[in-house]
């Protein structure tokens, strides 16, 4: 079984590894999108604190994901499942009920996110606590 899943993976944390490990636990193969630099800005009106290469390189890099991509729009969510042939989209249980639509052309699960951790949270957190 093949498996999608999609995220920004800024400032990477245990939260993102815990989602990215039970996401491959469905399948054999784990294909991941990485929401853009520009997708980011859209979407949360702020750009990354870490570049999409740097981003990329992070997710590739860990032994559970077998190909890495980088997600331009949120509207194309449909043809990247049909590119890479996905039986399965993933995504964390925040996005609840938003993607069933994907429903005909994959199963579409929602995991639990892990409690308390949030990159928004981190970043605010290090903004409060920067040294001048």
């Amino acid at each position: 079984m093949r498996i999608i899943t999609f995220g920004t993976f800024d400032v990477f944390h245990v939260g993102h590894v815990n989602i990215l490990e039970r996401a491959k636990l469905h399948g054999s193969h784990l294909i991941v999108g990485v929401s853009s630099d520009q997708l980011n800005m859209s979407k949360k009106q702020r750009y990354p604190v870490y570049a999409e290469n740097d981003r990329t390189h992070i997710i590739r890099s860990l032994r559970c994901v077998d190909e890495v991509f980088l997600e331009e729009s949120l509207e194309l969510k449909a043809e990247y499942i049909k590119h890479y042939n996905a039986d399965i989209l993933i995504m964390g249980d925040d996005w609840e009920g938003k993607f069933d639509h994907l429903k005909d052309l994959c199963e579409v699960i929602y995991l639990p996110r892990t409690p308390s951790v949030s990159t928004t949270e981190i970043i605010e957190i290090v903004k409060t606590h920067r040294v001048s």
